[in-house]
């Protein structure tokens, strides 16, 4: 899987000194990478198998494992009736500026053995010898209709959007030297089970009579079934034509399985090839990191990446690892996989903030310590990105309730059981990764 072909540059050992952290100063190159196991320099970071494992390589040819801090982030959150920003009122009160803030903020990042700062992040923070990712949002490139949660992938203006909006946004990166890769898109509404807006059949077959996604479909349709009459046999439906399907009534029909996943996969291709074609139309060699799936992705998608990306992006809720899915994953896609968010939330109980809840910051520092542990005896995985940086009010009014993610309070004041426990794992990350991957199958 990979494609990277870059230009090689020469390899300088530099200290790198990690404060309070078990590993001594010349383990690591400036980039946070493993000095001891080299690779092709390409100046840009890349994926390799070697040791028994994926890993990342960082421009300088150590291997690296990204590990990673989102939302390190002055802009509120946006919630609902909040207009207040506690925490950047708190952390400008205490720093001169935003520029001395996002400074301090990745020193100390640094200092708790982190070496990326991961999605949602304020560009400022790009600037701080730090690897770093960019969200793209390809999704929002053509604003969608009222009636879609995806969008229209078959459309020409939508591909159109998407070349541009890539080459506005990565165009200025194309040459950065520690920009990890991008994130295509969050979390996509695929079409599952349980999601509100149906399947991405069902969605597609909603749209206007001359929109090209359903025309798509409709072909789909007819290529699989070969005539309208096999398809009103499998759907138990009587259609006098394609064009109707989906138009009348059609009491005790069913559409199958099959033709749900299939045609989800025909999306999902699309959406894949068209972003990965305008990306690489001005940037060949950054990581296309896919967009953030939010936990278990639908077989299908799995089977529609091919070559158009990199590395697969997981979003994780909850206090138990994976594991079972990210075997599924690599088994399916040979693609290495990046954690590209995972957090346990403290706070008051039965309070709801997206995430399992905990009540102690030191339940907070086990469970860290243990979901690392756990996630780098599995060879596919190269890299893991914790959700938040910062608490921010949720809601509520200023400061009167907090997300209860962060590693640092509303006041900018470090959950110091949190933060230590993540400065030992994360001080042992490279030998965590060389542990080989237990027998058993696990959750």
């Amino acid at each position: 899987m990979v494609r990277r072909t870059g230009l090689v540059v020469g390899v300088v050992l530099v200290a790198c000194v990690v404060s309070g952290t078990a590993q001594v100063a010349e383990e690591l190159d400036e980039y946070g990478g493993q000095v001891g196991v080299r690779r092709a320099a390409t100046g840009f970071f890349r994926t390799t198998r070697a040791e028994g494992r994926w890993w990342l390589v960082d421009p300088r040819g150590s291997l690296f494992i990204s590990v990673g801090v989102n939302r390190v982030s002055l802009r509120p959150r946006g919630l609902p009736g909040e207009s207040a920003a506690p925490y950047r009122e708190a952390a400008l009160a205490r720093y001169r500026n935003e520029a001395e803030w996002s400074k301090a903020a990745v020193e100390r990042l640094r200092g708790w053995g982190f070496n990326t700062v991961g999605a949602g992040s304020d560009r400022m923070t790009h600037a701080r010898e730090m690897a770093y990712t960019v969200g793209l949002r390809c999704a929002e490139a053509l604003p969608l209709r009222e009636e879609q949660s995806f969008p229209d992938v078959f459309d020409p203006a939508y591909e159109r959007a998407v070349r541009r909006h890539a080459s506005a946004t990565c165009r200025p990166y194309a040459s950065e030297r520690w920009l990890l890769g991008y994130f295509t898109d969050g979390e996509l509404a695929w079409g599952r089970e349980g999601e509100g807006a149906g399947t991405l059949l069902a969605q597609f077959l909603g749209l206007d009579d001359e929109a090209p996604g359903r025309r798509a479909l409709l072909g789909f349709l007819a290529n699989r079934h070969l005539n309208i009459g096999e398809l009103n046999r499998t759907w138990g439906a009587g259609y006098a034509s394609f064009q109707e399907v989906g138009r009348t009534p059609q009491v005790g029909s069913h559409i199958p399985r099959e033709d749900v996943d299939a045609f989800q996969r025909e999306v999902a291709r699309r959406y894949f090839r068209v972003v990965d074609d305008a990306i690489r139309a001005v940037d060949r060699y950054h990581l296309i990191l896919g967009p953030r799936f939010d936990g278990e992705v639908p077989r299908p998608v799995l089977e529609a990446m091919g070559e158009h990306v990199d590395v697969l992006s997981l979003n994780c809720r909850g206090k138990a690892l994976p594991a079972k899915h990210l075997r599924e994953i690599h088994r399916v896609t040979e693609l290495s996989v990046i954690i590209s968010e995972f957090g346990f939330r403290a706070g008051e109980r039965g309070r709801s903030a997206g995430g399992e809840e905990v009540v102690t910051q030191e339940e907070r520092a086990e469970l860290y310590r243990r979901f690392v542990q756990e996630l780098m005896a599995l060879p596919m995985v190269v890299g893991y990105h914790w959700y938040e940086h910062a608490d921010e009010s949720a809601g509520e009014g200023a400061g009167r309730a907090s997300s209860g993610f962060g590693l640092v309070s509303v006041g900018d004041e470090p959950y110091g059981a949190l933060v230590e426990a993540a400065r030992r794992v994360n001080a042992e990350v490279y030998r965590l990764a060389a542990v080989e991957e237990p027998t058993g199958e696990g959750g």
